[in-house]
Order: structure tokens, then sequence, then C-alpha cells
């Protein structure tokens, strides 16, 4: 197979969301992927700067292909990111890199190609349903921004789809959290499902929760009250994540009915693998399988929490093997 020439090795791949970009190393054909690192975004002024620092950390010899996932669409040669700074040229990225191809396209999409590669264990089952065999596959995670992808059966694989899913607006379930949305819309106009389920989205939660409870507000991290909401200690906290939770399976059912993931609907981002047994134990799944007369439709539907530690890299890699590379003409 031409894509697993050994000339095409040391292949680098990436992962890059708006707060960590991830990197590793793929020495040769079927080989795991080696010398995986995680670094901060924040502490580089472009992604070739954070890509050369990896290179020299993992002393790695230069990569010949290169497969990136960014937090950004991906619709031409110029990509910038939606919740980050970075923007760059593919071409020239590849040019200052050295390398003979470069694949870049959107996380999501890459994360969405790792999940037929997932191994059981790293997948945790929340409710009821079962996957239909060759049936379409839904994804979406919450993390600085929202991701939101799918599979759909083509031949003998699967096609992975390229959106902003995460930008669509969050609708109200009842009057409650059409409350919650209005007060969000005064202060930011359009409220999309990404304005609330992300880290971002959490504090904004919290200052309208606090409101709600006539508390008074701290300085607070979006780990600060996703570590409090599970404590306990909170009851300010504790709203947010409930609030979370419920929303998500809002938006989930949305993309079930959508797009018809018969094959299930995962969940990945660096939020709810963090949740454990709060997420398990909330209003998730109900409010997943709540939708009057197409209720029994997703009670058949499953839906998964994505515990990979590097899933987005494992993509990265399916991606380069299997994807021709974009055009950009």
């Amino acid at each position: 197979m031409s894509t697993a020439a050994t000339d095409s090795f040391p292949r680098l791949l990436g992962d890059i969301g708006g707060t960590n970009a991830r990197f590793a190393l793929q020495r040769g054909p079927g080989d795991t992927l080696a010398q995986q690192r995680t670094l901060a975004c924040a502490e580089f002024p472009t992604l070739e700067d954070a890509v050369e620092h990896y290179l020299v950390e993992a002393r790695a010899a230069r990569p010949r292909w290169g497969a990136i996932g960014m937090a950004s669409p991906v619709t031409s040669d110029w990509v910038s990111m939606t919740n980050h700074h970075w923007s760059f040229s593919i071409q020239q990225l590849q040019h200052e890199l050295g390398m003979s191809r470069l694949l870049v396209l959107n996380d999501f999409t890459a994360l969405a190609l790792a999940l037929p590669a997932l191994p059981p264990s790293d997948v945790v089952k929340i409710g009821a349903g079962a996957p239909r065999p060759r049936a379409p596959i839904g994804l979406l995670g919450p993390g600085t921004g929202l991701g939101m992808s799918g599979l759909v059966p083509a031949g003998d694989g699967y096609i992975p789809l390229q959106g902003e899913g995460g930008h669509v607006t969050l609708a109200a379930f009842d009057d409650d959290e059409a409350t919650i949305l209005a007060r969000l819309r005064q202060r930011h106009g359009h409220v999309s499902a990404e304005r609330v389920l992300t880290g971002p989205g959490m504090l904004a939660l919290y200052q309208v929760c606090a409101e709600r409870q006539n508390k008074s507000t701290e300085s607070l991290t979006a780990t600060d009250v996703s570590a409090r909401g599970l404590a306990g200690t909170d009851p300010v906290c504790v709203e947010v994540l409930n609030v979370f939770c419920i929303m998500l399976g809002t938006v989930a059912s949305d993309l079930a009915l959508t797009l018809g993931t018969h094959g299930g609907v995962y969940i990945g981002g660096g939020i709810v693998p963090k949740l454990g047994d709060f997420f398990a134990r909330s209003s998730f799944r109900r409010r997943f399988e709540t939708k009057g007369r197409y209720s029994d439709y997703l009670a058949g539907i499953p839906t998964y929490v994505i515990h990979a530690a590097y899933p987005g890299l494992l993509g990265a890699a399916r991606a380069l093997e299997h994807q021709e590379p974009m055009s950009l003409e």
C-alpha cells in the first residue's frame, strides 16, 4: 500500500485544541504511537514554534509526513483557530517543517476517524440502547470549544463529516432553560451550543446560576467550578454541572436525530470524561431520550463517553493513512 511506504516515516501527528497541543510520532507502518506530549498553546507564538519545540524535546528525526487535527474550520490553505490566536498557511507550514506531505483537518473529523479503532476499554456506555452495524455514528465533545462530527457508512468503511455543529443555536427545553438562555442572550447576543457547553460556558452558567440563587460570585476557573460541583460543596456549582449535563443531552439527541446515528453517539473532549460517575448519574441520558414522538427512537441509540488518552492522535494517524490530502486549489 503506497501510504505505508517506509519513506513516509517518521510521521508527525497533532491534535490541537484551544488550550492544549498534543503531539506524537509514528515511526513505521502499523507502529503504535510514540512519544506523546501535551503542550500548552499559550506558551508558543505559533503552531510551528510548538511543533519545533516538540521535535527538539522528543529528540526526533525530522518527520516526512504529518497530519494535524485543528480546533477550527479547515476550508482552504489558510487556517485560523476559533478559540486561540494561531493562524497559518498549510502550504507554508509544510514547507517550513520540511515535510513532503501535510494533512490538516478539523480536530473532531480526526477524532471521528478514531472511533472504529477504539477498544471497548476506552469507552464507557451511558444508559441503554445497542449499536446497529454499518449505521451512522455521531460525535461531540465539550472542551475549550464544542466539537461535533460524525461517520457515515461508505463501502467497507466510513466517511467522516467536517462541520461546525457546535455553533448551532442552543434551544431551551422548558421555561426554566428559557430563562437561563435569555440571561445569556442579554450578555452575548447569539447563544450557541458552544457558548454554554464548554469550559468558558461553565463560567457563563456560573454567573447565571449564582444570580438565580441570589449568591455572590467568586473569581473561579472552569476547573474550580467543576471540582466544587463534583464535591457537592457549592450549590451554585452543582447547579452548573446539572444544567451542563442536561443541555448536553439536548444537543446530543439533536445530533442523533439529524444523522440517524444508530451506530451510537460518542462524547469526547476534555470535560465530560472527568465528570465520571456524576455524568453517568446525571439527567443527560434522560434528556437524550425525551423527544416526544421520537423518544422510543432515541432510546434505542447508545451513548458513550470516550476515555482514551490520545484518541485525536490516533484519528490523525488514520486520516493520513486512508485519506487523500485536501485540494488547496
